[in-house]
């Protein structure tokens, strides 16, 4: 191989069109550009979503929705979410391993949201007053 044989490959160098030569050329004359007006000029253009000084779209629509950062980490339990668990202790461990929480979750809640049928032990997770009553009521323990 000698540098004077090295060529970019077939297809990755494309010739640009030769604009203002001629009629005959296809882009002669307005070269492409049409007749007058801003963007037939040299530098004249405007930025994106500009609207010829009317309200531009994006801003004319409402706007709704947050999403905070930390609400990707933290996740919200129903009562009734507890019964495919097996064993009796739910931590954050057991919740992980069972696939009901993500793998990267700090925090969870339970909610009051269907029943329990049995009596579980809560080991370090959040709890709505309700769901504390619902699992002291099925002889199950809350623990901080």
């Amino acid at each position: 191989m000698y540098l004077n044989t090295l060529h970019p490959a077939p297809g990755s160098k494309k010739k640009s069109k030769r604009l203002g030569r001629g009629i005959g050329s296809g882009k002669g004359k307005t070269c492409g550009r049409g007749h007058k007006g801003q963007r037939a000029r040299a530098g004249g253009y405007h930025k994106v979503g500009f609207e010829g000084g009317q309200m531009p779209l994006q801003r004319r629509i409402p706007k709704s929705g947050f999403r905070s950062r930390s609400a990707l980490e933290r996740e919200e339990l129903y009562l009734s979410d507890l019964n495919a668990l097996e064993g009796d202790v739910v931590d954050m461990n057991s919740l992980r391993q069972s696939g009901l929480i993500r793998f990267d979750t700090k925090d969870v809640k339970i909610i009051l949201s269907g029943e329990i049928k049995r009596a579980l032990t809560i080991k370090g997770i959040a709890i709505s007053a309700g769901a504390r009553k619902a699992i002291e009521a099925a002889k199950g323990t809350v623990e901080a």
